[in-house]
């Protein structure tokens, strides 16, 4: 492993790092409770994967091998301190925008079915593109039984708000999440893109579905259907992240905002989220979304970020080695370069730190089976390991 010092050997993470309290409004303020040592970890860090295309997906095996997908179109098995290429890829990975290859997941009982999840991007017979969620088995270095087990229509052309993450909760559910697809993302009552409220469609969804890509049969009848579908909530932009909160037991998502209003939410069944209607952020050209950030129908978010940070993977901290930490949520922050943690009590965000400020674009971030946290970072694509001292 090569070791990357965060200024010095050894800091205290608060000298990384800001804290600030929610405000009523969903924003920030800056919190004036000091950390002390017997709260806040101290942190290094060491590069386990370097100078890599974007690092989209990861995730460990039970015996603690970490699997991760590229972009560009690779799969890879970092194991004993050596990277191998895994060889059976999908040779119809389209990149193009925030396409390619997308998320991993490998499933709960691993152990028992040999099941790994991923996500891509494949192009239609015309202009559009289509996200694709596939599972296989590994044997060796080498990917086989792949099956296709869900996919969008081809209709995305702006190429971009694939969102695209995996998720199990604990009863063996399978969560994926989609993001608005089209031809342009404009927020307001007008917008010529309503994906995410057509529930009729996959797009701007988070979906639950069973292992093997069927309808469970207690997922929600949506107004216009006449049975449920895999669509659980709707009215989401771009969510890239998702997390299962084992306190809780509920199912956790981040997603993009426009400018301003990046979003956390916690996913309840039939729940519309609000997006194009709604938002906290305006359009890029400066032009109202809502005068509020809400109306009738409509699931606030738990949290909320302005400006936007440019909200990706997320995790909880179930591991003792973070000291107060514990509970926490981690969203990889892209836009503005750092690790956002969220403290939470009673289900509620009530605190954000920001933790590892300018380190780069935080893609993921996974808990491994040793307690430990990963991130991954672009630019170039690498993997690091946050050791708590």
């Amino acid at each position: 492993m090569k070791n990357v010092l965060l200024g010095c050997a050894c800091l205290s993470i608060m000298s990384l790092s800001s804290g600030f309290s929610c405000k009523t409004n969903g924003g920030l303020e800056p919190t004036t409770e000091n950390a002390t040592s017997d709260t806040q970890p101290k942190l290094k860090s060491n590069i386990i994967v370097n100078d890599k295309d974007v690092i989209w997906g990861m995730d460990f095996l039970p015996n603690g091998d970490l699997l991760f997908t590229e972009k560009q179109g690779k799969f890879y098995r970092y194991s004993g301190g050596k990277t191998t290429e895994l060889s059976g890829a999908p040779t119809d990975v389209f990149v193009k925008g925030q396409g390619g290859l997308l998320d991993l997941r490998v499933h709960p009982k691993y152990a028992q079915n040999g099941w790994i999840y991923a996500t891509y991007v494949s192009k239609g017979t015309d202009d559009g593109s289509q996200l694709n969620l596939i599972r296989f088995k590994l044997n060796g270095d080498a990917i086989t039984g792949t099956e296709t087990i869900f996919t969008t229509p081809a209709t995305n052309t702006m190429y971009n708000h694939y969102g695209s993450r995996i998720e199990f909760d604990n009863k063996g559910f399978l969560f994926l999440s989609i993001g608005e697809g089209g031809a342009t993302s404009y927020g307001g009552a007008e917008s010529p893109n309503m994906n995410a409220q057509n529930v009729t469609i996959p797009w701007g969804k988070v979906h639950r579905m069973t292992d093997d890509g069927k309808v469970p049969s207690d997922n929600p009848v949506l107004e216009g259907n006449s049975a449920p579908s895999t669509v659980y909530s709707y009215g989401h932009r771009n969510p890239q992240g998702l997390a299962f909160n084992p306190t809780t037991q509920e199912i956790w998502e981040s997603e993009h905002g426009p400018r301003g209003g990046d979003e956390v939410n916690v996913i309840q069944k039939g729940k519309n989220y609000g997006w194009p209607v709604v938002s906290y952020g305006i359009n890029y050209d400066g032009k109202t979304i809502s005068k509020a950030p809400t109306k009738e129908g409509v699931t606030l978010p738990q949290h909320q970020y302005t400006p936007s940070i440019g909200t990706c993977g997320i995790s909880f901290i179930t591991s003792d080695k973070y000291k107060g930490w514990k509970g926490s949520l981690l969203v990889g922050g892209l836009a503005y370069q750092y690790l956002s943690r969220l403290e939470i009590k009673d289900g509620k965000v009530v605190k954000e730190q920001k933790l590892l400020e300018s380190i780069g674009r935080v893609r993921n971030v996974k808990q491994g089976p040793d307690g430990l946290i990963y991130i991954s970072v672009e630019g170039p694509g690498r993997i690091i390991q946050l050791l708590p001292e």
